[in-house]
This record gives structure tokens, sequence and C-alpha cells, in this order.
């Protein structure tokens, strides 16, 4: 796929692009670009790793930026990540793309923009835009969820599923942070502008995407220290519960202790008990026994143990 960027993003051929009349904007698999490459005339000093792409950077080179990106997937942050290479100079841009995400972001430009005053810049500042559109709609939707999960801790309704879930998050969050710190890191690469492919008047829109970055940025943070409050919250309950329990185990304790007193007393069997020959030690020592239940139980509620 070939373009060139004028008020929107124009289809045309390889011999066009070549011509230099407008930036362009070139999407192709790793195969087209081996074919191809030496078309662009880019000063890069080692060939494009496609197949290795780790993070998402830019490269300095002679007389052109390469690098890749890394996109996680929305619909499964856990899962493998898009991946894509680029290399740029000027004249355009250059998409090495065997995941086919680059060529869907490309394609929604194209039917989706126009400009008032096209560039290369504007052009990349849109493209850059893509790869986090949405993200704060998913990261709102995250604080919902864990809102959600506190009211079920406080309500004693949560689950055991809810809570594997906060673990679940804590790692989206941290690749999201990963994702964004690269962002940053490449957003800056082109707003330095060292080889001067880029209008000095045109690098706002590199400070533009930074600071928005910036902002998803310290959003997932705060999700991630709002992560961990729900988790100790969850902990505090299990705790309170625990010792809810431990305190009636030992007051049910307490109040039995009398009356084991009082069996294990009466049952050492020895001869002179003269309790033993009464006809009333009977039922004396039941109604002992049921005083003493009831002022253990009056004694306790009043201190709000029971």
């Amino acid at each position: 796929m070939y373009f060139l960027i004028s008020d929107n993003l124009e289809q045309v051929t390889l011999a066009e692009c070549m011509k230099g009349i407008r930036p362009y904007v070139v999407v192709m698999d790793s195969k087209e670009w081996q074919k191809e490459k030496d078309s662009f005339r880019m000063g890069i000093d080692l060939d494009i790793e496609y197949d290795r792409i780790h993070t998402t950077k830019a490269e300095v080179n002679y007389d052109s930026l390469t690098g890749g990106f890394t996109v996680p997937d929305k619909r499964d942050i856990a899962g493998k990540n898009h991946e894509f290479t680029f290399a740029l100079d000027e004249k355009g841009v250059v998409f090495i793309d065997d995941d086919g995400l680059a060529r869907q972001i490309v394609e929604e430009l194209q039917m989706t923009r126009k400009w008032k005053i096209p560039s290369l810049e504007r052009f990349l500042y849109d493209f850059l835009n893509k790869i986090v559109f949405g993200d704060l709609a998913y990261l709102n939707e995250m604080e919902d969820r864990l809102a959600a999960i506190e009211d079920s801790i406080l309500d004693g309704t949560v689950s055991n599923k809810s809570v594997n879930r906060i673990v679940e998050m804590r790692r989206e969050l941290l690749r999201l942070r990963t994702h964004y710190e690269q962002l940053i890191d490449l957003g800056q690469e082109l707003g330095e502008n060292e080889n001067n492919f880029f209008a000095e008047h045109n690098l706002r829109y590199f400070d533009m995407f930074t600071a928005r970055v910036m902002r998803l940025q310290d959003i997932v943070s705060y999700l991630r220290d709002y992560s961990v409050q729900v988790r100790d919250l969850y902990a505090n309950q299990i705790a309170v519960q625990q010792n809810n329990t431990m305190t009636v185990l030992t007051v049910v304790t307490t109040i039995f202790m009398p009356l084991t007193l009082i069996v294990g007393w009466y049952g050492m069997n020895f001869r002179y008990m003269p309790e033993l020959d009464s006809p009333f030690a009977y039922p004396i020592v039941i109604v002992l026994c049921i005083a003493i239940v009831i002022v253990s139980i009056i004694f306790f509620r009043s201190k709000k143990w029971l």
C-alpha cells in the first residue's frame, strides 16, 4: 500500500511515491520490504530486525530513523503483542508489517482523516494517537471493575474469582505501564529531531502525543495503587472475619470453662463428698451451671464480645 500525504491519504503507486512531490506513507510486509527497500534510498546502517521486535523504540541512523512497535492487544493485554517495524526520513515513512495492525491504522486514517495543513509530522501524530486510541476508556472500565470489587468486599459478597481478577489486572497494568514508558521515549526521540527530518513548528505534535501518554501513564500508576488498596482491604476483611471467629470461639470456651471445672470436680468420685448424698445436689448443680452460662453471656454482651 502506497500513499501520498495531501489533505488526506491518497493511494498511489511506488513510482509516484518516489517522485518526492509530497511525503509518502508505505505499508508492506517483510517480503515486499526485502524486494523494494533499495527504492527508498534510506541511509540505514543495519537491516531492520522486523522478526525480533521486543520493545517500542526509535533508533537514529545516518540518514533515517528506524525502530519498532510492540502494542498490547486491548482484548487480551496479557497475550501476544502486535508487532511491526518502521523506517522514516524527511521524504516519508515505511511500515514493515506482517501483523496487520499498521495496515489497519493507515486504512482507518485514510477513511477518517482530512488535514487542513498536511504534513508527515501530522500523519505520525494521528498514527501514534491511534495506537493509544481507546486506552482511556479501557482504563476507566478497569477502575469501575476495581470499584465493584471493593464494594463487594465491603458487602461481604466478594468471590475468589474477583480477588484473582485483581492479580490479573495488576499484571495488565504493569504491561501497560511498560508500553507507555516506551511510547514516551519514542515521542521524545521524535521530538529531538536529531536528523532534522521534521519542521520545527511541527515538533509540537510529538510533544502533544508525549504529554497524552504521560497522562495515561499517571492513570495506570493510580490504578496500580488502587488495586493494592483493594487487595489490602480484602486481606483486612479476611483478618476481621478470622478475628470475629476467634472471638466467638474464645467466648464459648470461656463460658464452658466453669462448667468443665464443675464436671471435673464432681467427677473425682471421692467417698466423702457430702453433696453426693444430698437429694438437692443434682438440681442445684443444674441451676448453678445455667446461672453461670447466663451471667457469662450477659457479661460478654455488655462488653460487645458476643
